[in-house]
Formats: structure tokens, sequence, C-alpha cells
């Protein structure tokens, strides 16, 4: 994240522009994240890993 307005997604590790995606909490998830998460169904076997990518925007950083 060097770039001044670009942020790394927090699920798929690629590097956006500020406007691309939501920022939450400390983190960010770009829009393509944003829309596969939405349309995933429980059932799907990309679910567990959308939660364990989501926990991370909620660990402490330095715990």
């Amino acid at each position: 994240m060097d770039n001044i307005g670009s942020h790394q997604c927090t699920i798929c590790g690629n590097v956006k522009a500020e406007g691309e995606g939501i920022r939450i909490v400390l983190g960010f998830i770009c829009s393509d994240c944003e829309t596969e998460m939405v349309r995933t169904d429980v059932k799907d076997a990309k679910y567990p890993f959308f939660i364990h990518q989501m926990k991370q925007l909620f660990v402490e950083k330095n715990a």
C-alpha cells in the first residue's frame, strides 16, 4: 500500500484505488470481492474462506 489513495483488499490481497471498494474498521474490501461475497451462498465452499478473511478486519494487528 505504498500509493496514496490505494488500499490492499483484506480478502484477495490485490491493491485497488480508493473508490474501488469499501473501508471496514481498519481494513478494505475491493468491489470485486464485495460482489462475490454477497452472491456466495452459505453452503458454498468459499463461504468459510470469506468468514476467515473478514475476521482479519477485527483482529488487532499487533496482538
